[in-house]
């Protein structure tokens, strides 16, 4: 790979195209920022779970928030590289100059902002809650969907991935005649795919490969993600079928949504006093421990604190200071491994190649959050209601589309927005259940749990 074809203005289902956009005000990468930030999908994130249970007294962070601030971190990060790009290969071509000085940071905050618009409620509870689903299916349905559909489509959805989900979301023409989605370009969507691989040969950490951790398309997302390599000129990996190398600009996406969820999880931790100030403090502040830089030394930073009164006001403080010292070192990270990056042989996010002293930290905060922030009574309440309410839907709508003779599957059915097509057709299984798919992975928290209680009889609907 190398920096020159990791970018284009080709968009899904729009025609090829080499010129970039003329729009002097709004270029193609702002429009993808545009598209994505004014989608309903994009919407909906406001009522789907981070970490903690929506809406209480406190407000905490929601899957919206959340992403509004990994792409105010990403387009820092894609910033600070991007200039770094231009000044190290300032050539003949100025679109490259151009690019890379003025719109990757675009590029990186509209991946960001999509990251987890594939999402379904109730945090990643609710993707487990689709994979149990799947693979816990026993007799004539179990039979029907194993018969109808290929090894890679039954690893979408006994191994639903939000991450392949987003592709999805952001490509699908859903019911409308127009193909291509929200027409992104190809640059933001690969900006986006951090485990590009297929459902089958993905969730395989033995393999030593990044890319395999996950997934990053599904079968029906094939050829969308092959065109998108094709352009872009990312090679596929030795020894598997559709299992590609990561695009560079993607571990600037996975940096800001790192960066992000381990200070703001906490952040949010210490506003519902699970966690106290001092605690927060011992997380954070050793990282500024050994900075030269006298803005960045700790004791700059504790007498900033002592000026401060509030307990919140100290904690926003730290999580500004950390973030900008993380954006500061990854961006060099990034620069420091640039070989690595375009030869699609780096094998680890740029947070596991901070110095040792640097990550031992970082691990702490991991096994602390794990311990008191993830295993909080609360977020357990919620990914156990999130595994009864997805499941319980799923139960009803698949049988429903499966076994279309009885009468109160014609009434489910009814039930599904019509942007979600279903055929009943056993002949076209893997489709209707990936709309069936579409359409419960698309709901809000609030959304999924009234159409729980009303299609199972918990609550009566009123007339209206």
């Amino acid at each position: 790979m190398n920096w020159a074809s990791l970018y284009t203005t080709q968009r899904t289902g729009a025609p090829a195209q080499k010129n970039m956009n003329p729009d002097p005000v709004r270029n193609s990468f702002l429009r993808d920022y545009d598209r994505i930030i004014f989608s309903s999908a994009f919407r909906r994130l406001q009522n789907k779970t981070q970490v903690f249970p929506l809406p209480g007294a406190i407000f905490v962070h929601n899957r919206l928030t959340h992403s509004l601030e990994v792409a105010s971190v990403g387009r820092s990060l894609g910033k600070a590289v991007g200039e770094k790009i231009a000044e190290k290969y300032p050539g003949d071509d100025p679109e490259f100059v151009e690019f890379y000085r003025h719109e990757l940071a675009s590029v990186i905050a509209s991946a960001c902002l999509a990251h987890d618009i594939g999402n379904p409620p109730f945090g990643h509870s609710g993707e487990d809650a689709i994979r149990s689903f799947f693979n816990g299916m026993e007799g004539e349905t179990r039979a029907v969907v194993h018969d109808s559909l290929s090894e890679n489509q039954r690893s979408d959805f006994e191994n639903f991935e939000g991450n392949s989900n987003a592709l999805r979301v952001l490509t699908h023409n859903y019911n409308e005649p127009e193909p291509g989605g929200y027409k992104l370009t190809y640059t933001s969507l690969a900006s986006l795919i951090k485990y590009p691989c297929a459902s089958s040969e993905g969730f395989n950490k033995k393999s030593g490969l990044i890319a395999t951790k996950k997934s990053g398309f599904f079968d029906s997302e094939l050829g969308t993600y092959q065109d998108i390599a094709t352009a872009l000129q990312i090679p596929r990996k030795e020894g598997y079928k559709q299992v590609y190398a990561r695009h560079p600009f993607v571990y600037l996406t996975e940096a800001a949504d790192d960066i992000c969820y381990r200070v703001i999880d906490l952040e949010d931790a210490h506003r519902l006093h699970i966690i106290s100030l001092d605690t927060f403090k011992e997380m954070f502040l050793p990282f500024f421990e050994n900075e030269k830089e006298v803005y960045n030394s700790r004791p700059y930073i504790e007498k900033k604190l002592a000026n401060i009164h509030d307990g919140n006001q100290k904690v926003q403080y730290i999580r500004a200071r950390w973030i900008g010292l993380m954006i500061d070192k990854l961006s060099k990270i990034f620069m420091a491994n640039e070989g690595l990056l375009l030869a699609g042989t780096l094998e680890k996010d740029l947070l596991k190649c901070l110095p040792a002293e640097d990550y031992a930290l970082v691990e702490r905060i991991n096994k602390f959050s794990v311990t008191h922030v993830y295993n909080y009574r609360a977020v357990v309440e919620i990914e156990i209601a999130g595994y009864n309410v997805i499941g319980g839907l799923l139960k009803e709508f698949v049988h429903a589309v499966l076994h279309p003779q009885h009468s109160k599957s014609g009434k489910l059915v009814k039930l599904v927005s019509a942007q979600f097509p279903i055929t009943q057709d056993r002949k076209n299984v893997y489709q209707d259940i990936q709309s069936l798919v579409d359409f419960i992975s698309g709901m809000t928290d609030l959304y999924a749990i009234d159409i729980y209680r009303k299609i199972t009889g918990i609550t009566i609907p009123e007339l209206r």
